[in-house]
């Protein structure tokens, strides 16, 4: 496979890199090249390139104007001149990207071997890959980093040039033919504001953690960059590193920590907030932020507790991280909303804990890595008292610490290498007919296909023996962690997948998903989900579920079984026909009347025109027991949830001995041998 990754910011260079060189750099580049340099190390990889723009700009050095350059055996980046050579702004590089396309173009045609496909970084990029698609062919992943649509929730100043940014990302959504988002919140929720998102073409990929921290820095250089700034260097910590952008919230960060006494006597306050040269230079919304910054500075009187570094190189971050763990200080992250957060997999490295945005992607980050806690910005006196907190707590600071560094490296680059390069492969799949099974097992994810790595390697194995029985999944998961679950697990690619609940189904055609929209619209017909919030709304004892768990037929809570009741009867009362689903113990999902497990089985085996007999389903909890009540060949497993108790008693039930997978290898091998599976 060779792969061409298209960045049009144009700074992009070989390691050592200076991230941060401007505005639009910092962690995207470090995405850009950890993503790049994983991929080239694979030995089904033959080739990736960097493509961006030629600069030659003295400011920035000869190097940016450099047609070809060799990073890696396999790694080079590409630098197509536009006949415009300067560095451009934004609106500048807009008008200059019909260039730009055209000279890609004429680069590409004249390649003896064609990139197998382009990962956009970006929507400018995006839309310069859909028009090398229209010429040529190949097809392109899309990353937009940074949603316009999320950025404009955020703030209520002006933000010039967020109309045409927002068509763009739209036209990308539309247009792409597989989508990569970096957190669950992105891919779906952030990526699903867009008129015409398809979930079966967003795929939610961790990128890897740092990409070239030395662990061992000293803290040397940090301590001399800040000295001018505080006067006692000893306290702990208090660092943000983030772009001079809006939505980062470094203005907000700095009342928080002005407001609180506690906060300013114990720590340091200290931001880097990319590259300048004076208060004016950079784009308006850079000049506009570090114009707040300093205004709090000085209207707080935090001089001698806040530092604001004007310039500094990578090595002085990896050195600012050392500091702050050798100080027991706390990496912040206070945006509004972050649709990833490299930045605390730099911290988590370094042993630094944090505390981080509840919005976005930082929620996902902190869960895995178990480094700190995520609060919410707009509440400063909870975001300042979850600082205090691990400050106060040495205990709970240093087991944070050591998580951090223990955890880190389950966000890896490999990891994101494996999936990028399924993912394209599947963008070069001949989308085939649906394949004609003799059955179709159809297993719940959730302690079901997982728990038990054994019996998930022995139902592989065991599925992979036979071609001739269709393998399917119903989860309420949604489909990117579906996805995310059965990669992990190692299992096959399946045939068909419902989803949220059974609220959502897709097919496979080739390499890819495709959502069935007549299921959809089926179980659309009176379906009021205002109507349910405002129902809800009066039921005691319920919770909602964060936004990245609602669906467009899912309204989902957290609640106790009595709540679920209460809930159930307020529906039947308000004349709202749904289904009211309560599983393991605390979650309430509400689907429509017509959804549900069980229906889109029935669903599925009609439209394979396969007896509802040669269906095998296994499940393990309450939102499994319509889908077993109505299978003819239902599989229990051994660890499957009290709310099944009564369904474990009826005829023709199998109640496996074995838990997780291997319970259902035994039922399957039972019903292969023709005898009957009963309990």
């Amino acid at each position: 496979m060779r792969i061409l990754t298209l960045a049009l910011g144009g700074c992009l260079k070989a390691p050592p890199v200076q991230f941060g060189l401007t505005e639009d750099t910092g962690g995207h580049i470090t995405y850009i090249l950890g993503a790049a340099f994983a991929l080239a190390a694979r030995s089904d990889v033959q080739h990736v390139e960097i493509v961006t723009r030629l600069i030659d700009d003295p400011m920035l050095g000869d190097v940016y104007a450099r047609q070809h350059e060799l990073i890696g055996e396999k790694l080079a980046i590409r630098r197509i001149d536009s006949g415009n050579r300067a560095y451009l702004s934004k609106e500048a590089n807009a008008a200059d990207r019909p260039a730009f396309t055209a000279a890609l173009i004429d680069y590409l045609a004249q390649c003896p071997v064609r990139p197998d496909v382009i990962h956009a970084h970006f929507a400018d990029a995006a839309e310069v890959a859909i028009a090398v698609r229209e010429r040529l062919g190949i097809p392109f992943v899309f990353t937009g980093h940074s949603m316009g649509i999320d950025k404009l929730s955020c703030t209520d100043r002006p933000c010039p040039g967020i109309e045409r940014r927002i068509a763009l990302e739209t036209q990308a959504v539309r247009a792409a033919d597989a989508i990569i988002a970096s957190s669950r919140d992105e891919a779906e929720r952030q990526l699903m504001c867009y008129p015409g998102a398809d979930a079966a073409r967003i795929h939610c990929v961790p990128p890897g953690a740092s990409l070239d921290e030395d662990r061992a820095a000293s803290s040397a250089r940090a301590r001399r960059l800040v000295a001018p700034f505080l006067r006692d260097a000893d306290k702990p910590m208090l660092l943000a590193i983030a772009r001079p952008v809006t939505k980062k919230n470094l203005a907000g960060l700095v009342d928080l920590y002005a407001a609180d006494p506690l906060l300013r006597e114990r720590a340091n306050l200290v931001i880097v907030a990319g590259l300048r040269d004076a208060p004016d230079s950079g784009e308006a919304e850079q000049r506009g932020v570090i114009a707040d910054l300093i205004d709090r500075l000085d209207r707080h009187d935090l001089y001698g507790r806040m530092a604001l570094p004007k310039r500094h190189e990578r090595a002085d971050i990896a050195s600012l991280y050392a500091m702050a763990r050798e100080t027991s200080g706390v990496f912040v992250n206070p945006a509004f909303t972050e649709p990833y957060g490299l930045t605390l997999t730099e911290a988590a490295f370094h042993g630094v804990p944090v505390v981080a945005t509840a919005h976005g992607g930082p929620a996902d980050i902190v869960a895995a890595l178990g480094h700190g806690v995520v609060a919410d910005p707009r509440q400063p006196g909870s975001f300042a008292a979850a600082i205090r907190a691990l400050l106060d707590d040495p205990a709970r600071w240093a087991a944070a610490s050591a998580a951090g560094q223990c955890n880190a490296g389950r966000l890896d680059w490999h990891a994101y290498a494996d999936r990028f390069v399924a993912i394209a492969r599947g963008l070069r799949d001949v989308p085939v007919a649906a394949a004609r099974f003799e059955r179709l097992l159809l297993c719940d994810i959730d302690n079901t296909l997982t728990g038990c790595r054994d019996g998930a390697a022995e139902l592989c194995q065991w599925l992979g023996q036979r071609p001739q029985i269709g393998f399917g999944i119903a989860t309420g998961r949604s489909l990117q962690e579906a996805q995310r679950l059965l990669s992990e697990w190692r299992y096959p690619d399946p045939a068909v997948m419902v989803t949220s609940v059974g609220s959502e189904v897709y097919w496979r055609a080739g390499g890819r998903l495709i959502a069935d929209r007549d299921f959809a619209a089926a179980i659309d017909a009176g379906w009021d989900a205002d109507g349910i919030r405002e129902v809800a709304a009066r039921v005691a004892g319920l919770v909602m579920q964060p936004p990245v768990e609602q669906r467009r037929h899912k309204l989902s809570w957290f609640a106790d079984a009595d709540a679920a009741a209460r809930l159930r009867l307020a529906m039947t009362a308000a004349g709202l026909r749904v289904r009211v689903i309560h599983s393991h113990g605390n979650l309430l999902d509400v689907v429509p009347h017509g959804a549900g497990k069980g229906a889109a089985m029935r669903w599925i085996v009609d439209r394979m025109a396969l007896p509802l007999e040669r269906v095998h389903a296994a499940g393990d909890s309450g939102n499994d027991l319509d889908m077993l009540e109505q299978c003819p060949n239902a599989i229990l497993v051994a660890n499957h949830s009290r709310e099944l108790r009564d369904l474990a008693q009826r005829k023709g039930i199998f109640v496996a001995r074995r838990p997780h997978a291997g319970g259902i290898v035994d039922a399957m091998r039972l019903s292969s041998s023709g005898a009957q599976v009963s309990c």
